[in-house]
């Protein structure tokens, strides 16, 4: 598979299609144990053609998790350790010199992916970090003026790691709104745990998605349907306007410096009509935008520092605005 070419096939059916994207769970369960949440919010990503960042200690299965997806899609994947002295060019590619040729000829980067791990991002300096976001946002790289489109699908699973923050570079508001969801990756319950070292002790090696029997159970093209069954989701005004309010009330909240934008608001409906086709309806109820407020949400909000003092957390702002905001009947 060529990834630096969209490999997207014919619309298809919608059914098979969501058939085919709930087999996932069930085979990335086969190397990763107990993370059905994440697995669910990057298949909505996928379909909303958005982008995640994963937050979560080191070694609870984040590379293995976006890896494991790749194998089950049929995707290309990369993975890229971000460092303090990486360079644009090392992610999007560069002009190399042909001496036989006496011609530069463009070398992609490892940008030109269907999913991209970039690992731990915080740690390369902003201008790194900006050309990625570029790419991320416009799905194209230009270099020496040549506009050079990437593949579809095209998914950025960002890492960061929640507890160490000495020598990082934290990225700004206005490149973390540019992700479609947060999603935290919590330490496994004690059986998942357990479950995790049984599977070492019988052999399982993460390098070896294969031997662990990780099959492709969807393709390009059921994702290609997906979303053009999603885009025929109805989305009633109430909901709308219940969208609208929930956003509205994060910049009215005491504790927050920062509420939602408009561009929030936009992704908040988008990733509950994802979620609203693959629980199988194909309408939108105040329970879609709820599941997905958290994730769509938690990054785009700021605390003020005597909140988070007090313990106060973007999650339990969200939550508190979720109770309070009507809900449409």
């Amino acid at each position: 598979m060529d990834p630096t070419t969209d490999n997207a096939g014919p619309t298809g059916d919608p059914d098979r299609a969501r058939a085919a994207l709930e087999a996932l769970r069930a085979e990335i369960a086969k190397a990763v144990v107990g993370q059905d949440p994440a697995v669910t919010g990057l298949v909505v990503a996928l379909l909303c053609r958005g982008h995640v960042l994963l937050e979560g200690v080191p070694g609870v299965a984040k590379t293995l998790l976006v890896r494991a997806l790749a194998a089950a899609l049929e995707l290309d994947t990369k993975r890229v350790q971000f460092t303090p002295d990486l360079m644009p060019s090392d992610i999007t590619g560069s002009l190399v010199y042909d001496a036989r040729t006496a011609e530069f000829s463009f070398q992609p980067g490892p940008v030109f992916t269907h999913l991209l791990l970039a690992d731990e991002i915080n740690r390369t300096p902003p201008k790194t970090q900006s050309s990625l976001l570029e790419a991320m946002e416009e799905r194209q790289v230009t270099v020496d003026g040549t506009p050079r489109p990437l593949p579809d699908p095209f998914l950025v699973a960002a890492t960061q790691n929640p507890v160490e923050y000495e020598g990082t570079y934290p990225l700004p508001e206005a490149q973390l709104d540019r992700f479609l969801l947060k999603l935290t990756i919590p330490l496994p319950s004690r059986q998942d745990e357990i479950d995790v070292l049984t599977r070492h002790a019988e052999g399982f090696n993460p390098r070896d998605l294969r031997a662990a029997g990780v099959r492709p159970v969807a393709t390009a093209a059921d994702l290609d349907a997906a979303r053009a069954a999603v885009a025929k989701t109805t989305v009633s005004p109430d909901i709308t306007a219940y969208v609208v309010d929930i956003c509205r009330a994060t910049r009215e909240s005491p504790s927050l410096t920062l509420g939602v934008s408009p561009r929030g608001a936009t992704a908040l409906l988008a990733a509950s009509r994802a979620w609203a086709w693959l629980t199988g309806r194909d309408y939108v109820i105040p329970d879609d935008v709820k599941a997905l407020a958290l994730p769509t949400l938690r990054h785009r909000v700021q605390l003020r520092p005597e909140a988070e003092m007090e313990g106060v957390t973007a999650d339990s702002v969200i939550n508190a605005i979720l109770t309070h905001v009507p809900v449409p009947r």
